[in-house]
Formats: C-alpha cells, sequence, structure tokens
C-alpha cells in the first residue's frame, strides 16, 4: 500500500520533472492566484489515491513581494485508506518572476509514521539547506518537488524537437538529483474534463520495488495556455498505475485554448 502511494507522489513529482536543465521559460506565468487542480490516482480499477494543488499568493515576505504559495495534499482513498491511512501536506514558497523557491516544507503522515521537513534555497551560491545539512547543486536553478512541478509549466517549447531529452536539478530526502524527460510528441486524449489536445513525454523511472525492467511512465500535458499534466501512466511489478486530473478550477486561460507557445 505504502509503494503505491509513493509512486502516486512520483507521479505529482514528476509533472514538474518534465522538462531540463537551464532553459528559458515564459515571461508570464501560465497559471494564476486561485488555480485548483484535483487528481486521482488508481491501481488497477480500483480508486487507491488523491490529491490537490493550489496556487494562493504568499503570506510570508520574501526579498520579492511578489512571491506565490504552492501547495499539494494527497491521501489514500477507498479500500486502501482502510488498510493504510496516508496525509501528506506539501507547500513551496516561489519567485513569481523566475519561479525559483525560496521555501519548501512537508509534513509526512504516513500510518504511525510522522515526518516534517524543510529546506531553504540560495540560488546565488547553488546551495540548499535542510535538517540534515546544506547540499550543493550543480545548476543555480533548482528546485524542490512542488516548485520544479508549476516551473516546467512555464518553460519555453518551442525549439523542442520529437525524441529530445532534457533534464530538471531537484532537492529531495536530502539529495540534489537530475531527472531526464523525452519528449514523445503531440496526442488528443479523452479525459473526464473533455477531449484535450496533449504534449506528451516520458520521465524516466529507476526499476526496482515499485517499477518493472521495462516499465515506462508517460505523461499527457495540455498543449493550451495552462500547461497542466492531466495524466501519468506506468506498469508497475504487478498491474498498472494510473492517474488523472478529475477537476480543475480558477485557471489563467479556459482549458484547451491554444496561445503563442502551444506546440
Amino acid at each position: 500500500m505504502r509503494n503505491l502511494y509513493v509512486a502516486f507522489i512520483i507521479f505529482i513529482g514528476s509533472m514538474g520533472l518534465s522538462m531540463a536543465q537551464t532553459l528559458p521559460y515564459l515571461p508570464n506565468p501560465t497559471y494564476k492566484e486561485g488555480e485548483k487542480l484535483t487528481y486521482k490516482l488508481r491501481y488497477g480499477i480500483i480508486s487507491a489515491a488523491t490529491g490537490t494543488l493550489k496556487v494562493e499568493k504568499s503570506k510570508l515576505r520574501f526579498s520579492n513581494p511578489n512571491a506565490f504559495h504552492l501547495s499539494a495534499f494527497g491521501q489514500t482513498s477507498g479500500a486502501f485508506s482502510v488498510f493504510y491511512t496516508v496525509k501528506n501536506q506539501y507547500d513551496s514558497y516561489i519567485d513569481a518572476d523566475s519561479y525559483l523557491p525560496y521555501l519548501y516544507t512537508e509534513d509526512i503522515h504516513e500510518g504511525s509514521y510522522t515526518r516534517r521537513e524543510y529546506a531553504t534555497f540560495d540560488h546565488k551560491n547553488k546551495k540548499v539547506s535542510g535538517k540534515k545539512g546544506t547540499f550543493k547543486s550543480p545548476t543555480g536553478q533548482f528546485f524542490d518537488l512542488l516548485s520544479a512541478y508549476y516551473f516546467s509549466r512555464n518553460l519555453d517549447l518551442s525549439s523542442l524537437k520529437k525524441g529530445d531529452t532534457f533534464k530538471i536539478t531537484y532537492f529531495l530526502n536530502d539529495e540534489v538529483a537530475q531527472l531526464g524527460v523525452k519528449y514523445i510528441g503531440i496526442e488528443k486524449i479523452k479525459t473526464s474534463l473533455g477531449t484535450v489536445e496533449c504534449i506528451k513525454f516520458s520521465p524516466e523511472i529507476t526499476p526496482g520495488r515499485i517499477f518493472k525492467k521495462d516499465s515506462q511512465l508517460f505523461l499527457w500535458v495540455t498543449n493550451d495556455g495552462n500547461r497542466i499534466p492531466v495524466k501519468a501512466q506506468v506498469e508497475i511489478l504487478i498491474g498498472s498505475v494510473t492517474m488523472e486530473l478529475v477537476q480543475a478550477s480558477g485557471l489563467k486561460h479556459k482549458l484547451g485554448e491554444r496561445v503563442s507557445y502551444s506546440k
């Protein structure tokens, strides 16, 4: 049960790890204050977890008074919550102009296990500090799991070609790492919110306790003004796991509305 929830968190994170290295970004964000996205995670046909992401104006003060508070809450649902209860809260505070994080916190409740963590970011000196020390990043453009998701929605994809791969640097579990993703192409898919044209990616995954040796994770992001991940799917050791967007409100653009930076 716990492994399935970890897979859910990986998917939420993978949404943000969908592009790469130090790339140019759009001058204006693809989201706005008040945006709320709700996802459901299914193991086969069984509902396993839900996740909600929100964008709010930051009440904390940073060097740039124009900052966003990003939050994500995930919990097990249905039969899974009977056997193993998970309620996790993630918060990231980012610069509204560069989309780089100032502060990241997480409050983890998984069964009887609890943990609270934090990370502060020094992009000028390429460092991130947490409870277990200070860590060095190879680039000044690095993120926590949540801010990576929102940053990737604002990348300039104009030069992206089929088969291209990229990396993004992120901090997770007291480690600075990089994740690569391949651009597959454009594809229309059916969702609970209707049929939408999407940009399809394949984030890299590591075989092991959850994924099979030949498992591939596919991620579909709307090819519109919002760049919202609407679906992720992967085969695991037993069966498959699918994440789908089930509700979206407070969007900056009408869902499916093409803009100048659409592929």
